[in-house]
């Protein structure tokens, strides 16, 4: 966002006794030959992988613009040593601060709040900001965002959203340069051949776990579809940093791919959008965005999700919906001949002996603080609830990365767990679509899904959120409702003596006496953010009752 504020340019890159820049050959630029032109100030620093990652696509942005002569960046080092400040400027095109003039570099951050880098402040002919986030637009426009201006990134927003009406797959991966994707033999293909055809952009980056999981799986189903005929394939959209990692990658990928490193790689994140990886992007055989994401489609149904069309994910949903209502526990944990968990000592107890039992799958890892923070708590509720119903069990699904850690937290735990090495727990976390931990599903006597999010009932209620059905989440929200008609509307805390508190309702929230999570109900500031579970509001030592007839503001009390 650009800001109304105006600089001095020469005031902003000087300092007592120097009145230049320097280039990385030594050389020195007077301050004064900036003035007049769009100046882009650029944050960075070489211990840092996004700006490293992000100079070389600003480099060439730059070098593209060089020639229009009313452009220049400087450099503000954010190194530690001249050392590393010289290396990393040996790659840039444009001037920088001296490294040793830190009370230079020091005020350029403050005057424009630098909390983060790579950061880019465009100034313009005057002086005044153009933008504050140059790093996003030049990922996304690249140097048709010249000059950096709101009516310009407005201009090409028009521009992309025409586009996407008028797509073609040329329109998506030809660029100025290049009208070819590779294979990993290294042969050439022009975009043109693949018009016409069912196209999956594959967005991956080698090392990143899920992509590195994934990527076999769309191996088998890429080479099935291929088999039967299918007028379909993939390119790849590499996010590698390092030139290595993409050829590790793509030799291992029967599929075509971007160069490494294309200019058009960055666009297409902003594209399409992309929130997360793996992502498979198919674009139907007329060049129009068929699905925005179809990795997790071939995780659950391989190649039966093909074309990928909406008549094909419906039929998919109904089939799916079939199968969680005809879901049994043993349709969830006998595999083949897998068909137990463990107890202490590696116990072996057949998934038989849980049937007819109210089961939480407990997904879960040591190195994660708020799994361990979590355990207590629902040890406690498995404790108070197995002396009622003996027909409840807890079942462990560990994410830990090795033997050692998983044995080590399963020794924490009462219950039961799937062992270390398993099948299942990668067939589990995606049938309950497991995206963060802890996670806690419930299941009823007889298999079948009762709550995905048993977690925020066993933390909001504890052992009398069971037996998490939406039958008795609405006896406990009924119970609530009633409770809280008898707590005060507003109330003073010594945790909170500027302002009073007020009661409120409230999705989820990290209480700030407790540090706790809370729901339902707090008592709230929100002017400054502040939450009390009601229990901590309303203990005696905490909360200030007010004389009858009396209002407490500030540091007053007046008869009311």
């Amino acid at each position: 966002m650009a800001s109304d504020a105006v600089h001095d340019l020469n005031s902003l890159i000087s300092s007592e006794g120097r009145d230049f820049l320097i280039r990385n050959n030594g050389d020195q630029v007077k301050n004064s030959s900036l003035i007049g032109k769009n100046v882009g100030l650029y944050f960075s620093a070489s211990w840092c992988p996004p700006c490293r990652g992000f100079t070389p696509v600003f480099a060439g942005v730059y070098e593209e613009l060089a020639s229009k002569g009313d452009f220049e960046v400087v450099f503000v080092s954010g190194d530690n040593d001249e050392e590393s400040f010289k290396d990393y400027f040996s790659k840039m095109p444009w001037l920088s601060i001296p490294f040793s003039d830190s009370e230079t570099k020091e005020r350029l951050n403050e005057i424009f709040e630098v909390s983060g880098i790579p950061r880019l402040v465009v100034l313009d002919a005057d002086g005044k900001v153009s933008t504050e986030d140059g790093v996003r637009i030049v990922r996304e426009h690249g140097a048709h965002a010249y000059p950096f201006t709101s009516d310009q990134i407005k201009f090409l927003k028009e521009k992309e959203e025409e586009a996407k009406r008028n797509q073609t797959i040329s329109s998506i991966l030809v660029s100025t340069s290049r009208n070819y994707v590779i294979s990993n033999d290294g042969n050439q293909i022009p975009v043109s051949e693949l018009e016409g055809k069912l196209i999956g952009l594959y967005f991956s980056v080698n090392g990143h776990e899920p992509c590195d999981e994934f990527t076999p799986t769309l191996v088998e189903a890429y080479k099935k579809l291929k088999e039967k005929g299918e007028n379909f394939e993939i390119v790849l959209i590499s996010l590698d940093d390092e030139d290595e990692d993409f050829k590790e990658a793509f030799k291992t990928m029967p599929w075509l791919a971007l160069p490494f490193k294309d200019e058009k790689c960055e666009k297409l994140i902003h594209y399409f959008e992309l929130g997360d990886i793996p992502t498979l992007v198919i674009i139907g055989q007329d060049g129009k965005t068929l699905n925005a994401n179809a990795a997790e489609l071939i995780e659950e149904h391989g190649i039966d999700a093909y074309p990928f069309t909406p008549e094909k994910l419906e039929k998919l949903a109904e089939i799916q919906k079939a199968k969680l209502e005809s879901q049994t526990l043993e349709s969830l944990l006998a595999f083949g001949e897998t068909k137990f968990v463990i107890g202490k000592n590696g116990a072996k107890i057949p998934v038989s002996e849980l049937v007819g039992k109210n089961i939480l799958l407990y997904f879960s890892a040591h190195w994660c603080p708020p799994c361990r923070a979590f355990l207590p708590k629902l040890t406690e509720a498995y404790n108070e609830i197995k002396q009622k119903d003996k027909d409840f069990e807890v079942i462990f699904i560990s994410s830990d990365s090795d033997q050692d850690s998983f044995e080590e937290f399963f020794s924490e735990m009462p219950w039961l767990a799937l062992p270390f090495v398993d099948e299942r727990k990668k067939f589990l976390s995606r049938r309950f679509k497991i995206e963060g931990i802890p996670a806690l599903v419930a299941l009823n006597q007889s298999g079948r899904t009762v709550s995905t999010d048993a977690r925020k009932l066993i933390t909001a209620h504890g052992a009398d959120a069971y037996p998490f059905t939406e039958e008795r989440l609405k006896q406990l929200e009924e119970q609530l409702e009633e409770e809280a008609k008898g707590w005060p509307e507003k109330l003073k805390h010594q945790l909170h003596e500027q302002h009073e508190l007020v009661r409120t309702r409230r999705s989820s929230y990290v209480c700030d006496a407790c540090d706790e999570m809370g729901y339902s109900w707090s008592f709230f500031c929100e002017e400054c953010d502040f939450d009390l579970h009601p229990k901590c509001a309303l203990e005696n030592d905490g909360a200030k009752k007010e004389k009858e007839g009396w209002v407490c503001e500030g540091d007053v009390c007046r008869k009311a």
